[in-house]
């Protein structure tokens, strides 16, 4: 192991919150004790069906089985070769969020050239890669962030940014094609209202109590999309090495650069997951397993890298 980075999901398992994701991540205690999904690393050894790799490859993945590790065991399935042009520390705030804004967008969200495309919450983990992916794709991306993300999201390329605590895109009299939600603080009414007759509303994640969670709306949105010409999706993402494979293409290319606000050595992950819950975190936290052990920022307003 090289390099890790924190998704909200690892709040999940360590809080036990929301409550109802106790069913499946475990009742009492996580029934995966180590944290952590996404890793990039050199491999040490491998198994003797192994084909794909051998010792000394540089790779990347998201993992079933813990990453805030120094050794970490993955199956071949899940294992990429990491992005020629990227560090360690780069690729490994890759695969959870830039695959999870993948298969929002192109599977999902089905989205087509000349889209127009809203993504809320542009300036987290996933909506960093989410406005440069759609763009990808050809749409028109707008971006909904805080003031003090502006810069960062319309640098990555999105074509109109909204600033919510000045505007709220659901009042604006605009229609998208597509709405990614990924701060899901908005009545399902709302977003509806804000798409097209026959536009498409996809949620990757949503405010709720200790109990539920978002749960409660996703199951609405679920349960009205037969009744509406609107298509209401919910999103869940799959590891896939063959997204891995077609994000790498594109990162080698030069369209899809990682953004990172800080990074964090092995023994601070508490630290680092403590940043992503109470400090609302703009872009990915990286946890660095070999490297520097002091804390620190790498994000530039205006910057992608």
């Amino acid at each position: 192991m090289h390099a890790a980075s924190v998704n909200h999901g690892d709040w999940f398992v360590t809080s036990g919150r929301p409550y109802v994701m106790r069913a499946a991540l475990g009742l009492r205690r996580p029934r995966v004790a180590v944290r952590g999904r996404d890793l990039a690393g050199r491999v040490e050894t491998v198994g003797a069906a192994v084909t794909g790799f051998r010792p000394g490859d540089d790779v990347y993945a998201e993992t079933t089985t813990g990453s805030f590790a120094e050794y970490a065991c993955v199956p071949e399935r899940l294992l990429a070769l990491k992005p020629t042009n990227l560090t360690f520390e780069q690729a490994a705030a890759v695969p959870v969020a830039a695959v999870t804004a993948l298969q929002g967008l192109r599977d999902v969200g089905e989205v087509q050239p000349g889209h127009a495309v809203l993504i809320n919450g542009a300036s987290g983990g996933v909506g960093t890669f989410a406005v440069q992916i759609a763009k990808t794709l050809g749409a028109d991306v707008t971006g909904v962030c805080s003031t003090r993300n502006v810069e960062l999201v319309r640098s990555l390329g999105a074509d109109h940014v909204i600033d919510y605590t000045r505007e709220d895109f659901a009042r604006s009299g605009q229609r998208y094609d597509l709405i990614f939600d990924l701060a899901g603080r908005h009545p399902l009414a709302a977003c509806r209202g804000a798409l097209t007759r026959t536009g498409t509303l996809v949620l990757a994640s949503g405010n709720g109590g200790r109990v539920l969670g978002p749960l409660g709306r996703y199951v609405r949105a679920l349960a009205l999309s037969p009744f509406v010409a609107q298509r209401l999706r919910v999103h869940a993402t799959k590891p896939s090495r063959s997204d891995l494979d077609a994000l790498t293409a594109l990162i080698e290319a030069g369209s899809v650069t990682p953004v990172i606000e800080a990074t964090y050595a092995l023994a601070d992950t508490a630290q680092a997951i403590r940043h992503l819950v109470e400090r609302h975190a703009r872009a990915k936290l990286v946890i660095a397993v070999c490297g520097s052990h002091a804390t620190r920022s790498t994000i530039n307003e205006g910057d992608r890298t």
